[in-house]
């Protein structure tokens, strides 16, 4: 049987868009027989996205075997011992709750991999031993879970999911750079192959860990995450990440500190206009708790300069790097409320009137959490002079504060960070005269320098040429390759359609004949189809016997990149050639159609050529 008809691709396609989905890639995978919803995050990769999906790991394959990786397979059943060695079992259960978790029938606790750091590592530490076994890089192609609070966007955040993750070992930090390094060049060309315009990001490890990563962001409005990009291209990060120069305070007139009464003024909003006060000559105080997997809670005294917004993910950095021994994993970290004072059987506080000066005295007595406060500061806050906080009484703020006056006793000055988020707009830390611009963008890749957290939780061990034994260097890479396929269509479609890239496109060709039921129409298209196909061309035949109309809007939503139209000029040996991207059209004789589409096909398969807008 031939399978490359749509008669036998079991292809149903929807004219309106499901109701299901929220942005385009979403609902044109559903309405182009792609895919099709199971339950919430979970989906079934039709035959024409499997095809997608198959092109994919190939180009993959491609550029991981080429940099020496080997391919293997992990297990998706992880024992929780191995998470528990590496202290992630909590953060990945109780805490972020992502990991699909388990007993079996002798109660052994079990977890569905979202990752694989320490299977590969226990791996490691049976099977490596010698520096002379190293470096080595393994991968695999495979399906992930997580648990996902509000699985959305169809294959952008699903709860199963296809990902290509490398593991890499290395006797020094050296050897991990070069790989890391490599990795990074087999990224670009994997992305360029696809037909991707991508941008590689600095990116914040998060709970993988490590001393470096960066993101790869296909960018589209679509996109989840804000990357930061300066204009001369030297700089680029995804705002969990970016650093900028803020821009100056405005300088509060001097005086002496003085209540100033302010009444129902809770928000720093309502506060300046009020008083007629820029926000640059505010510090705002941030109430918080942070929840360890073992730990005792650590409430948290934030400050900030008015005019700027906490980035949540350096706070919880900073305050990972300061959790006490054996706290284990941070869990959250989340406002504290009266009603958690009240159960923690402490006095009610002034909200919306704190000031960093906030003594530790209105934490004894917790039953719980730590009776003093962990105080952070982000540096545009502590280098104001003079500014306005909050008086920690109610209706009242300081005018003309300072820090030496509130906080004489060094153990209630603030630790100096950045938790600032940069904003598109801010300065270059690089070159002030550059500004930061923002764009959308999808993560399709992420690459960590990890270096030996988890080697050395797990025991994975090696000896040294020197005879010692020592921790391995570790290095390790994803790409969400169903999550690609569908940033390749957020970023490739237009009103009739999905416009697919030659080299991911689920067939090159499609060869539709106006009237499947004109014998003229029919042999000449099944001629060049068979033609096609015997030439190495991804070919598929539209032989249904439906409309022209139908057949062309089809053809279009699915997206396959050209399309040869057997119509009334059959008869004559004249067909029409379309590029689907476009609708570039051009009429040839019958017999000029390999010569004129095999050349450029072999270039789009590459990625050689560039996409036409």
């Amino acid at each position: 049987m031939d399978a490359m008809r749509v008669s036998r691709l079991l292809l149903v396609t929807l004219r309106d868009d499901p109701s299901e989905a929220e942005i385009v890639s979403h609902k044109l995978l559903l309405r182009g027989g792609y895919i099709r919803r199971i339950s919430s995050g979970i989906y079934a990769y039709l035959p024409l996205l499997w095809r997608v999906l198959q092109k994919i790991e190939s180009i993959v394959r491609d550029e991981m075997n080429a940099t020496g990786a080997l391919e293997t397979l992990l297990p998706q059943l992880q024992p929780a011992e191995l998470w528990q060695r590496s202290g992630r079992w909590d953060g990945y259960t109780a805490g972020e709750g992502i990991m699909f978790h388990l007993d079996d029938r002798q109660g052994r606790e079990l977890g569905l991999g979202p990752t694989h750091e320490e299977v590969i590592t226990a791996l490691a530490a049976d099977l490596l031993r010698s520096y002379r076994q190293l470096p080595v890089n393994l991968y695999q192609i495979q399906t992930k879970f997580r648990d996902e609070i509000r699985p959305r966007f169809g294959l952008m955040r699903g709860r199963e999911f296809i990902m290509k993750d490398a593991y890499s070992f290395h006797a020094d930090e050296a050897s991990l750079r070069e790989t890391y390094g490599a990795m990074d060049q087999a990224y670009r060309r994997i992305f360029a192959r696809c037909g991707l315009r991508a941008v590689a990001v600095e990116a914040d490890s998060g709970a993988i860990g490590g001393s470096a990563s960066q993101e790869f962001m296909v960018t589209a409005e679509a996109g989840e995450d804000l990357i930061l990009t300066s204009s001369d291209g030297r700089y680029a990060a995804n705002q969990e990440r970016a650093v900028s120069l803020p821009s100056a305070a405005i300088p509060l007139q001097d005086g002496s500190c003085r209540d100033l009464a302010t009444p129902g003024q809770r928000s720093i909003e309502e506060l300046c206009s009020a008083h007629g006060f820029d926000p640059s000559q505010t510090v705002k105080v941030l109430l918080l708790l942070a929840r360890f997997a073992n730990g005792q809670p650590q409430p948290l005294l934030v400050s900030l300069r008015g005019d700027q917004q906490l980035n949540e993910v350096k706070l919880a950095n900073a305050v990972t790097a300061r959790a006490e021994a054996g706290a284990g994993a941070l869990l959250e970290i989340a406002p504290i409320t009266p009603e958690q004072l009240k159960a923690e059987g402490l006095a009610d506080l002034a909200f919306g009137y704190l000031g960093p000066q906030l003594s530790d005295a209105v934490l004894q007595g917790a039953k719980t959490w730590q009776q003093r406060f962990l105080r952070l500061a982000d540096g545009t806050a502590l280098e104001l002079e003079r500014f306005v906080c909050g008086a920690t009484r109610p209706d009242t703020h300081l005018q003309g504060a300072s820090w030496e006056a509130l906080c004489p006793n060094a153990s209630l000055r603030p630790a100096g960070l950045d938790l600032r988020s940069a904003q598109p707009g801010d300065r270059c830390v690089h070159d002030p005269d550059q500004h930061l611009e923002a764009a959308r963008g999808i993560e399709v890749g992420h690459i960590f320098q990890l270096g030996r957290k988890y080697s050395e939780a797990l025991e994975a061990t090696f000896t040294s040429e020197a005879g010692s034994d020592e921790p391995l260097w570790m290095g390790c890479y994803g790409i969400g390759v169903s999550r690609l396929a569908q940033a390749a269509v957020e970023q490739h479609h237009d009103g009739h359609g999905i416009c697919w890239p030659v080299s991911i496109a689920p067939f090159e060709v499609i060869v539709v004949p106006a009237n499947a039921d004109e014998p003229v129409q029919s042999q000449l298209a099944e001629e060049l189809y068979t033609g096609l196909r015997q030439a190495g061309i991804d070919a598929l035949l539209d032989d249904r016997s439906e409309r022209a109309g139908v057949k062309f809007k089809d053809a279009d939503l699915i997206g396959i990149p050209w399309r040869v139209v057997v119509g009334r000029g059959a008869i004559e040996g004249r067909i029409e050639l379309v590029r689907r991207q476009g609708s570039v059209k051009q009429e040839l004789a019958a017999s000029a159609l390999l010569g004129t589409l095999l050349p450029t096909l072999q270039q789009e398969r590459l990625g050689l050529l560039e996409q036409p807008a």
